[in-house]
């Protein structure tokens, strides 16, 4: 069965990346989910701090490299090709470090929202400032 978030895509200015992303993912079966390996934690620390967390037991820091390209986190063991975890990051997450510890590979990441992106108070004028604007523009 395919799901399709199409009719939605009008309601949602901006959003048309994330909804293809979900319906991408529903399309992948259990199976296929359970079989990319190692499992991972995402840890959210604060507001804007984050962390994944892999067990990459028996391997060394040379055997890992962690790499990001076009919005993914893709993480490859070079022991086989099947160790690889790719993860997708949303355009204002940055990667700030790797560390392997006792075998638990600690990726940390940051959400850093440019002012662009934040919240704003849009001030309302008044009905005679409006007017004054309208007939400004008009005189000019």
């Amino acid at each position: 069965m395919k799901i399709s978030f199409g009719n939605l895509y009008p309601s949602t200015l901006g959003f048309e990346t994330v909804l293809r992303d979900i319906e991408a993912l529903m399309e992948n079966s259990i199976e296929s989910v359970h079989e990319k390996f190692p499992p991972h934690n995402i840890i959210k620390h604060n507001e804007t701090s984050y962390s994944v967390e892999l067990a990459v037991a028996g391997f060394n820091q040379s055997d890992i490299d962690v790499t990001v390209k076009d919005g993914l986190l893709i993480i490859k063991g070079d022991k086989s090709k099947d160790d690889t975890k790719t993860i997708r990051l949303a355009d204002t997450i940055e990667v700030k470090g790797a560390d392997l510890v006792s075998g638990v590979l600690k990726i940390a990441l940051e959400n850093i929202i440019p002012e662009s992106k934040k919240p704003k108070k849009i001030e309302i004028n008044g009905i005679k400032n409006l007017a004054s604007q309208q007939l400004n523009s008009l005189t000019a």
